[in-house]
């Protein structure tokens, strides 16, 4: 059979030249963009003082996956990959494990865990303005001209034979430095402010099953530690409310002890520290929205055998239980796994992510504060944690 001279020519031809311009597009990454941006439009136009806000997708660990997406309330539409549409110029993606996110004045911090980062941004765009490298960050908080943030301190390495103390890395905001570390417990993680003290939760994580349990408080004006706070073991994260108490959550001992939320009194000058009230309840993350806490998270009791979930509201003031699903359209069976949760602070919206199976990209359910679904739209992997930006 006589061969296509014409084919042969084109395939030998072309398929070098096709190579050579892939090379090139994929060489040229760090200076354009390829493609634009996936925009979504969802839900109703809502004009306030909360113009969007930005959704972090934390990626699986060692996949390099976490990305920033971002919600526009004035028209209603949802922009994929948003820090990659922004920031052409550098690597697609923000790297690997993005475990916190928060605005603070005109920037918006990024904690990126497992890339030992955090990525800073301009708020109103989205635009990097620079990074800030800590070991193993973890959670963030600001008060005045500083911004405090967590650490691990070394590597990922769950062992307690390699564990080592953890710290807080105080941040100077205006030049984006650190200035100043504070020693705390064995590998920490939520931290809060108030009344001239930070509160620092010790997980211990990396030593199961010896968890921490303690909270560490620091002076803000000496930037020293000078007290801990025994709570619960593994804790995880660590709110002020309105009334001048604490509210930790522990994720138990993967035993017998369950996870739960605690109401803390502290007294950073006396010995002694009263806790007001506890609720046992599965914890994948918790937010607070004036007098109301909420909780969301499933886990199996390893007590009655059973996979429970939580769709919780605490009411902070009276400190008691309202209730323990806050959906009422029943369309919490159709979310496989709860992990994130943000409430809107002008209508009282309700945002709860689901991960689904942890590698296919999860969602973002819109629901009112009557608990009824608004609209749903698909996120990225692992979608986790949520920033309002005002206006």
């Amino acid at each position: 059979m006589t061969p296509n001279i014409t084919h042969t020519y084109l395939t030998r031809t072309l398929l070098p030249v096709c190579t050579i311009l892939l090379f090139l597009l994929n060489s040229c990454r760090e200076e354009i963009v390829i493609w634009p941006p996936e925009i979504i439009s969802v839900g109703d136009s809502v004009h306030n003082d909360i113009r969007g806000f930005y959704l972090l997708n934390e990626g699986n660990m060692g996949s390099n996956k976490a990305s920033l997406d971002y919600y526009d309330f004035r028209t209603a539409t949802y922009t994929r990959d948003f820090y990659a549409f922004r920031n052409p110029s550098v690597p697609k993606e923000l790297g690997d494990v993005g475990n916190d996110i928060a605005i603070y004045g005109s920037r918006l911090y990024v904690v990126v865990n497992c890339s030992n980062k955090i990525e800073v941004l301009n708020a109103r765009n989205g635009q990097r303005i620079g990074q800030i490298n800590i070991p193993n960050c973890r959670y963030l908080c600001f008060d005045g001209q500083y911004a405090y943030c967590t650490s691990y301190a070394g590597p990922v390495i769950p062992s307690a034979e390699h564990a080592q103390l953890g710290y807080v890395a105080r941040i100077d905001t205006a030049t984006l430095t650190i200035d100043k570390t504070c020693i705390v417990g064995y590998q920490p993680d939520g931290i809060a402010v108030m009344n001239g003290f930070l509160y620092v939760a010790n997980s211990g994580g990396y030593m199961a099953p010896d968890y921490e349990s303690t909270l560490s408080v620091i002076d803000l004006s000496s930037f020293t530690e000078v007290k801990r706070i025994h709570v619960a073991p593994n804790l995880h994260y660590v709110f002020a409310d309105l009334y001048g108490n604490l509210w930790v959550s522990s994720r138990g001992d993967n035993n017998t002890l369950s996870s739960s939320v605690v109401c803390l009194d502290p007294n950073p000058q006396a010995g002694s520290d009263t806790i007001l009230c506890s609720f046992n309840l599965p914890i994948g993350d918790i937010c607070i929205s004036g007098d109301s806490l909420y909780i969301i998270g499933k886990a199996f009791n390893m007590v009655t055998f059973e996979e429970e979930t939580s769709y919780a509201i605490i009411d902070i003031h009276e400190k008691r239980l309202l209730t323990t699903c806050f959906i009422t359209d029943g369309s919490e069976h159709q979310i496989r796994q709860p992990y994130g949760i943000a409430v809107h602070p002008l209508t009282h919206d309700i945002y709860l992510t689901d991960v689904k199976d942890y590698i296919s990209p999860g969602m973002l359910h819109c629901y009112s504060s009557e608990g009824i679904l608004r609209w749903s739209v698909r996120a990225g992997d692992i979608p986790a944690h949520i920033a309002f930006l005002h206006d």
